[in-house]
């Protein structure tokens, strides 16, 4: 079994750098609306998949339009918001990553279902500023996770940093920020 990374497509926040990145809630271009619409039409998302979103309006969006026409489970999950790549604690959480409220996500985006059952400092901080050996072990926790889901695919909607930080764990090598998805990117992982 593998897990389709998917970066969200152009969201308000790249469009004037870096200024725009102070932007809060950004949400996806219309050009990332366009991306978003064109993989959906490459991907074969099925009733048996599952989809892990980001709680950031843009993957939000992303989802939504991934998952149009498709019941199939879609949680939103802290373990898959924003984070930083490279890490430096010296850095904060810019406003364009901070995640949405969980009441907000179920009043605006109802057909998915809120990750209830992670701590509420994960809620509060995610996982953009968490040291490297303590994502790793909740890394760990949640791949393992993945793995005992009765699914026919894991699709996780997310960030280039968020991706790149599993894709190294999973892979067991570092990469850098040459190795981003581009807007609306994917790749399968096997693990």
């Amino acid at each position: 079994m593998g897990i389709i990374f998917i970066r969200h497509g152009q969201g308000e926040h790249t469009l004037d750098l870096p200024d725009s990145l102070q932007i809060q809630d950004p949400s996806l271009t219309q050009v990332g609306v366009n991306q978003a619409e064109a993989l959906q039409s490459q991907l074969t998302l099925m009733e048996r998949d599952l989809v892990i979103i980001s709680p950031v309006r843009r993957t939000l969006e992303m989802a939504k339009i991934l998952t149009k026409d498709i019941n199939c489970r879609k949680i939103v999950s802290p373990l898959v918001s924003p984070r930083m790549f490279p890490q430096n604690p010296e850095w904060k959480t810019l406003p364009c990553d901070r995640m949405l409220d969980r009441e907000l996500i179920n009043k605006e985006f109802p057909s998915f279902t809120i990750d209830e059952a992670l701590s509420e400092e994960l809620w509060t901080s995610g996982i953009n500023t968490m040291p490297e050996q303590e994502f790793s072990i909740v890394a760990e926790t949640f791949l393992t996770w993945c793995k005992s889901q009765d699914v026919e695919h894991i699709y996780i909607v997310s960030h280039d940093g968020t991706i790149n930080s599993y894709r190294e764990i999973i892979r067991g090598e570092k990469l850098t920020r040459e190795d981003f998805l581009t807007d609306a990117g994917w790749v399968k992982q096997s693990y």
